[in-house]
């Protein structure tokens, strides 16, 4: 038992690890290799390897395909998944010059509904190739367009009825028979409807770029310039009769016409602010105006106003073509105004449930 105690006893002592040797070597390194990290990071030479990250992107085929025969008319690849339908637009116009942007309608299915610009093209895609359908939507004009056109024909064609051109009313007439002063009253108002529309159109109103056809625009410009036409015919005639009433009347409907136009300038700003401002998820409230106040009877109050000075613009001139006119407006209006309002129920049911579209009780 001795004897195996010290055969074991050398063995113990050559072997440095069972005195620690090895550990304090292993230490002496590690504190040496700290210090020189410590003074080459102190030194500002030497920088921490940046990592690089390799992402994958994935791109999307559009096959565009013809409406009506189910063609391939082409296919735009390579699309970003940041890219919206406008880009590929863009795209497609580019290998197709023969249909401009504006000019493009592009459809998930046949009888489906056209996709607008900003639609992400990632929020179509079911798998990496999109189909979309194509329909030529014919000659587009912008909506500033639109509306210039459409409302500076009547502000023109009202005035050479008024300054009564040979060339429309006979001379000798023109001469004998006096000008009541309504004639005058309503060449200011008609005039001041219109470049109200025409300011409002440059100044106020903000058009996100979107267009109409062409053929949209000619039946406006039809409808508004041929109805102006008619009034300022009748209304200019050299044997125009005054209102039944007298000056009462005209003078009332005046009155009301300037409130009317007033208003509608108003909510126009007000809805223009809001518009601008980011305020297109809230439903139009009123302000501290108080021709903004009718926001809470109903929720177009601008084709309230527009309708109301059609109606007294009537009233004040006593003509058959203003009557037709006004009633067609008043039809027109309660459907757009209809419409807006049923969108508005969808949002915002709460706030827009007591109210009406246009006109309070009736409609």
């Amino acid at each position: 038992m001795h004897r195996g105690q010290k055969l074991c006893t050398p063995e113990h002592k050559g072997d440095p690890a069972a005195h620690g040797g090895a550990p304090s070597m292993s230490h002496n390194g590690t504190r040496s290799f700290f210090n020189f990290s410590q003074l080459a990071l102190s030194s500002g030479n030497l920088k921490p390897p940046q990592v690089l990250k390799h992402s994958k992107i994935t791109y999307f085929e559009v096959e565009i395909l013809d409406v009506q025969s189910k063609k391939q008319i082409c296919i735009v690849d390579k699309v970003p998944p940041s890219s919206t339908l406008l880009d590929v637009k863009h795209k497609f116009h580019k290998v197709c010059p023969q249909w401009y942007p504006s000019r493009v309608g592009l459809q998930l299915e046949r009888n489906g509904p056209y996709l607008k610009d900003c639609i992400s093209i990632q929020s179509l895609a079911v798998s990496s190739i999109i189909t979309l359908y194509f329909t030529d939507l014919g000659q587009q004009v912008g909506w500033t367009t639109f509306f210039l056109t459409e409302y500076t024909g009547p502000l023109l064609i009202y005035l050479f009825f008024y300054i009564r051109l040979s060339t429309i009313y006979d001379h000798v007439e023109t001469k004998k028979n006096f000008r009541h002063p309504v004639v005058h009253l309503a060449c200011f108002c008609h005039c001041l409807h219109y470049i109200r529309h025409i300011l409002e159109t440059l100044f106020v109103h903000k058009f996100s770029g979107g267009h109409t056809p062409l053929k949209n625009m000619i039946k406006g410009c039809a409808f508004y310039w041929g109805f102006t036409s008619w009034i300022a015919y009748y209304i200019n005639h050299p044997r125009y009769t005054p209102p039944s009433f007298g000056y009462r009347q005209v003078s009332f409907a005046a009155l009301a016409f300037l409130m009317c136009e007033t208003g509608n300038h108003f909510i126009n700003a007000a809805l223009a602010h809001q518009n601008h401002s980011g305020g297109k998820s809230c439903i139009p409230s009123p302000t501290y105006n108080p021709f903004t106040w009718l926001f809470f009877l109903v929720s177009c109050p601008n084709y309230t106003y527009e309708v109301g000075s059609w109606i007294s613009f009537t009233v004040m001139t006593q003509t058959l073509p203003v009557g037709v006119f006004a009633f067609l407006m008043v039809i027109q209006m309660s459907l757009w105004a209809q419409k807006k309002h049923r969108l508005y129920l969808k949002r915002f049911y709460p706030e827009v449930r007591r109210k009406a579209a246009m006109i309070p009780i009736i409609f």
